[in-house]
């Protein structure tokens, strides 16, 4: 069984996907969030908060910068700045405006050390596995920027003690696998957890469940995730925590006792929800170190694209010869 969902009725009380121009969606008295397009960022901090009172996690999608400042004024007041950024890993979609938002607010930005490398310039991502998840956004995933992007003196690694800069009483906690230095965020007063990636609420791998925001507890998304072993670590160490309150990349926050089930369940039979039954990376992850890549597994699609080439080749040799033939009828 592949990316079997748990389904979950959305909680009313959390919202739904907020849209251009509107106060982001509460999803508790101080965490708030919007969703740029596919992907949601959030606002930690209770309203009004004031400048440098609350912290950004994530940035959406490029060209979400004035929405994202926007948002965060109707919020906390005008012309309020973040005492920082904190970037749960740093895929596309995640740090679409990071480099303009941080410019313009003079905020310091974080990441784990480990993912320090697809933020400095260092090293890109692994390639995306367009051959696993079944969907169009996973069958799309080779035209996805993987960076590197280069952050300059504003990047910062995380403190090593697990704490969260300009949020005290959250915590950090170390949740690779769908990136090398993914972490997720804890609140343990009242088991609130930011996941970003390593989890989702809904199908990522599906265009129509993208847009229709289907509610469910499903793995990471599969064509971005270059190590499922480390993946499944990771949802078992979340799960573990109890989280009372879900706040993911994709998908609507969830909470009660159907989601902390549907958590369970993932976490306990990960293998069979969510891992594809062949790809690039099952059985055979990526390496990397804190410099980026090491190694990679073969790609599987590489004889399919040098397939489409050589038809592609041929197609093109045989329309010159055409053209050049009917050049020497006209001559």
């Amino acid at each position: 069984m592949n990316h079997a969902p748990a389904t979950i009725p959305v909680p009313r009380s959390l919202g739904t996907v907020g849209e251009a121009g509107e106060e982001p969606i509460s999803v508790t008295d101080d965490l708030a969030y919007i969703c740029t397009t596919m992907v949601n960022l959030y606002f930690v901090g209770p309203p009004g908060a004031g400048d440098r009172g609350w912290v950004l996690v994530d940035t959406g999608l490029a060209g979400s910068t004035e929405r994202i400042v926007s948002a965060a004024a109707n919020r906390f007041g005008p012309n309020s700045r973040p005492a920082a950024i904190i970037l749960t890993h740093g895929h596309f979609d995640h740090v679409g405006a990071v480099r303009p938002l941080a410019e313009l607010w003079d905020a310091p930005v974080y990441a784990h050390r480990m993912e320090l490398p697809y933020l400095d310039g260092r090293s890109p991502y692994p390639p995306p596995d367009p051959t696993v998840g079944g969907g169009m956004m996973a069958a799309l995933s080779f035209l996805y920027p993987r960076g590197p992007i280069d952050l300059g003196d504003r990047l910062h690694a995380l403190p090593e003690d697990g704490s969260v800069p300009g949020l005290p009483g959250w915590r950090w906690v170390f949740t690779p696998g769908h990136s090398p230095g993914h972490v997720s965020l804890f609140r343990d007063e009242d088991r609130c957890l930011i996941a970003g990636d390593a989890f989702v609420t809904t199908q990522q791998e599906s265009a129509l469940a993208v847009m229709t925001q289907a509610t469910g507890v499903h793995g990471p998304p599969a064509y971005f995730t270059p190590d499922w072993e480390a993946s499944r670590t990771s949802v078992e160490r979340l799960a573990d925590l109890r989280p009372a309150i879900a706040a993911t990349g994709h998908g609507l926050p969830l909470h009660g006792a159907e989601f902390q089930g549907a958590l369970d369940e993932l976490a306990r039979n990960f293998s069979a929800i969510a891992v594809p039954p062949h790809g690039r990376y099952v059985g055979h992850p990526a390496l990397t170190d804190a410099d980026g890549i090491v190694s990679l597994p073969p790609d599987p699609t590489f004889p399919l694209r040098m397939a489409a080439l050589g038809v592609a080749a041929g197609v093109s040799v045989a329309m010159l010869a055409t053209w050049a033939a009917r050049g020497r009828n006209r001559a």
